[in-house]
């Protein structure tokens, strides 16, 4: 009864552990599990609060036949027949991560990836992204603060730090409702006005930005509102700040017929894009969208070099591209970006990206690790779902058949490799790994 806990190294930003101290020392008093951690100088919890709970931190974990880990883990760190859990970012075919799925077939090792831990409906169960949306908007929101600065508008925003910044979430949340309160007395400047953030999506990464956004003074309206200028009052619009969420019929609409959701998600071809009839009202726009190529985009690089957009007022001054899937929905999203230089601005005169914010152009905030800048906080609720599975996990039989295995329905369905095969549900990936 054993489990080992991989140190996370994939940059110093990481942070982030699957299982806290106190879950730690729940799996201990309740089922006698106990727990080899590889030290680290960068986790959010120290070795000595790990040590405390009774866990062995040690650089040699070999005798856990059971690894949890948050990032992808080396190739070389992989063990025949072992037992790993993690976001092994392989379930879309990543070829930069074919390797590391080759790899784990030849050791013969079980794999399962929180990504498809779901329960019958198909609802993820254990996940960052709720934290990943908490982080994405006040990084956001300090990338709009800053470039308006530059801009020379003096705003409530440029007192908006990066999520790593403050010590909690709710850290940050007193200070944006001291913002909110800001703007409700004294307002935004007259030609910001009416300040529209769009969000694309209404999922956890979605309603997690929310949840920031509205300690703000914040109205929400309908897309097709905002084609009305009527519905932005100039009583309101200077102390109030402006919603749009978008769903899938607001993103893509039929060649022929009606918009039929699940129509659209079985046969994507059928449909296009009509996003970008909302662009010109948007501020800033929330992208909290996962998206895969087959589906139309939200921005592209011609809409962007098009008359329509290059002589309109160019109002959209901010994405915040939570997903970040690179050349993605967001096509001018190039690159993911760390904390330490969270964005990018994108000129469409010239088709060209420069580093950091900038005056003009459209500035991407594109940090694909968003909660690590909230470590403790989003280590937290992950760990309080996974410890559920944890004995689970620990106690079955990974040597019997697939059909056999006494594992709970998510587990099962978050099973990717089982005796290094894929697991019927994934059998498709076969295709990605035959790829150069």
């Amino acid at each position: 009864m054993i489990i080992g806990i991989r140190r996370e190294d994939k940059n110093k930003w990481e942070r982030r552990v699957p299982l806290i101290p106190d879950d730690i020392e729940f799996l201990k008093n309740k089922y006698g599990i106990k727990t080899l951690i590889q030290p680290s100088k960068i986790r959010a919890y120290s070795d000595e609060e790990y040590g405390n709970t009774g866990a062995v931190v040690t650089e040699d974990i070999s005798k856990a036949h059971t690894i949890f880990a948050v990032k992808e883990i080396p190739l070389d760190f992989f063990e025949e027949r072992k037992t790993y859990i993690f976001f092994s970012h392989t379930i879309k075919g990543q070829l930069y991560n074919m390797p590391l799925l080759q790899r784990m077939m030849e050791l013969k090792c079980n794999l399962i990836d929180y990504e498809r831990i779901v329960d019958e409906t198909n609802r993820r169960l254990i996940f960052f992204g709720r934290h990943a949306g908490i982080a994405g908007m006040i990084e956001t929101l300090h990338t709009l603060g800053q470039k308006l600065k530059l801009q020379g508008h003096r705003t409530p925003f440029e007192k908006i730090k990066q999520p790593y910044q403050y010590g909690s979430i709710a850290e940050a949340k007193n200070q944006l409702k001291l913002i909110g309160d800001q703007i409700r007395s004294e307002g935004i400047p007259d030609n910001l006005q009416p300040l529209v953030v769009g969000f694309a999506g209404y999922g956890n990464v979605s309603r997690g930005a929310q949840e920031v956004f509205d300690l703000l003074p914040v109205k929400s309206l309908q897309p097709s509102e905002l084609f009305n200028k009527e519905n932005f009052s100039l009583e309101e619009k200077e102390f109030t700040l402006y919603k749009v969420v978008f769903e899938e019929k607001d993103i893509a609409e039929p060649k022929k017929g009606t918009f039929e959701l699940q129509d659209y998600y079985n046969n994507p071809q059928k449909y296009k894009g009509k996003f970008e009839e909302f662009i010109p009202h948007l501020s800033v726009l929330v992208n909290c969208i996962v998206w895969s190529e087959q589906y139309p985009r939200l921005i592209t690089k011609n809409y962007l070099s098009s008359g329509s957009f290059l002589e309109s007022d160019r109002k959209l001054m901010v994405i915040g591209d939570i997903t970040c899937d690179i050349n993605g929905s967001i096509e001018i999203t190039y690159k993911g970006t760390t904390p330490g230089n969270a964005s990018y601005t994108y000129f469409a005169d010239d088709d060209k990206f420069t580093d950091t914010i900038r005056e003009n152009g459209i500035t991407v905030m594109a940090v694909d690790n968003l909660p690590c800048e909230i470590p403790i906080d989003s280590s937290m609720e992950f760990s309080h779902a996974l410890r559920d599975y944890v004995y689970e996990i620990l106690n079955a039989d990974f040597n019997k058949s697939f059909n056999d295995l006494s594992l709970p329905y998510p587990i099962m369905k978050g099973l990717i490799l089982h005796q290094g095969e894929l697991t019927g549900e994934y059998i498709y990936l076969n295709n990605y790994l035959n790829k150069e």
